[in-house]
């Protein structure tokens, strides 16, 4: 295998060029999430009352909700399609650090689900009638949010390879440890939209990003070795 014989750094980047080259030949997998987000957040002004005072104060909720739940619809196929073909395998089989290889998948899969969120969501925020002073706040959280999201699911993901009800129990694993981002996620958004500052909550969202990095490779590394044993 061409990746035993490469430099650490060079093999994670043949990694994440391999992942979105496979993943631009099935669209379905970077549109799926965006029009999921992008339908219910904006099913919410039809259902509520249109006035903009009582959507400006559920605006950070809804988006906030609406972008982490897309995320989590693009979680499972994170090592499941490298499973059925022995990719997966194989990667642990290189001699590469098996962290580095999956922290490549991580961010390959953060640039088809969470990028493309993070772009459609000003086209979500002006529904709710944000500036472009919240829109940029908006951007730069949910870019942070989803970047943490990604690194947390991918543990989940590692760990439910072998379970036949993957989707149920990564949700179940994901969701209670992706609060903190939705609090502060929210939290930013609502501060813009009343036009007050966000630093405080996007350092926080920086912080968990930072600890995420940090942790979570070498968590997913452990866990697909388990799960292939």
């Amino acid at each position: 295998m061409i990746l035993a014989t490469t430099a650490p750094l060079r093999a994670a980047g043949l990694v994440l060029r391999r992942d979105l080259a496979l993943a631009f030949r099935r669209w379905e997998q970077v549109t799926h999430p965006v029009v999921f987000f992008l339908m219910v957040a904006t099913l919410f002004p039809l259902a509520l009352n249109p006035k903009p005072s009582l959507l400006a104060d559920v605006a950070a909720g809804v988006v906030w909700v609406s972008a982490l739940l897309s995320s989590m619809l693009a979680l499972e196929t994170l090592y499941r399609a490298d499973v059925e073909d022995g990719t997966l395998e194989q990667l642990t089989l290189t001699g590469q650090p098996l962290a580095l290889l999956l922290l490549a998948k991580t961010v390959a899969h953060w640039i088809l689900s969470g990028l493309p969120l993070v772009l459609a969501a000003p086209v979500v925020a002006i529904a709710f009638g944000a500036d472009a002073a919240a829109n940029a706040v908006l951007m730069t959280a949910i870019a942070l949010g989803t970047a943490v999201l990604s690194l947390i699911g991918s543990v989940g993901a590692a760990l439910t390879l072998g379970s036949r009800r993957g989707s149920v129990l990564l949700s179940l694993l994901v969701l209670p440890l992706i609060m903190p981002v939705l609090i502060f996620g929210a939290r930013a958004t609502a501060l813009a939209m009343h036009g007050e500052s966000a630093e405080g909550p996007l350092w926080l969202l920086g912080a968990l990003l930072i600890l995420a990095l940090t942790l979570t490779p070498f968590a997913s590394a452990a866990a697909v070795r388990i799960s292939l044993e």
